[in-house]
């Protein structure tokens, strides 16, 4: 222990601290060179030739020029991926338009075949519709 001393061990540390950032910085340029839809192929294959050829110049001329695009671009992500969400979790929980589930529908069809508004072949009509 003697032979590395402690400062040494913290500037390691930061070293690797950094080069794990950078790692970072880089895959999310080179995921942005892909999911941006503005860029044609060969300005997505030119973006990403100068990142790896002079990957430190590279990633930050891409951030410098297209860094504003790159936050617009995650944010359009973000805010697809919550709808998406919030659409699955209104088709999970069984709400169709107008927030009518299909149970409440089915309860619906029920009282009106129980009171003769509908015949009973009209009410298996209506529940195949509703359950499919």
């Amino acid at each position: 222990m003697d032979d590395y001393p402690l400062l040494n061990l913290f500037w390691t540390m930061l070293w690797f601290f950094l080069w794990i950032m950078w790692l970072f910085l880089l895959f999310k340029v080179v995921t942005d060179i892909f999911r941006d839809h503005d860029l044609n192929g060969w300005a997505k294959a030119g973006w990403l030739i100068f990142c790896i050829l002079l990957p430190y110049l590279g990633v930050l001329v891409y951030v410098i020029a297209r860094g504003k695009g790159m936050s617009r671009r995650d944010a359009k992500q973000a805010k697809d991926s919550e709808a998406a969400f919030q659409d699955y979790i209104r088709k999970a929980a069984g709400s169709g338009e107008g927030g009518v589930s299909a149970t409440d529908e089915l309860a619906r069809l029920a009282e009106l075949k129980d009171k003769g508004a509908i015949t009973a072949e009209e009410f298996e009509k209506a529940k195949t519709k509703v359950l499919s």
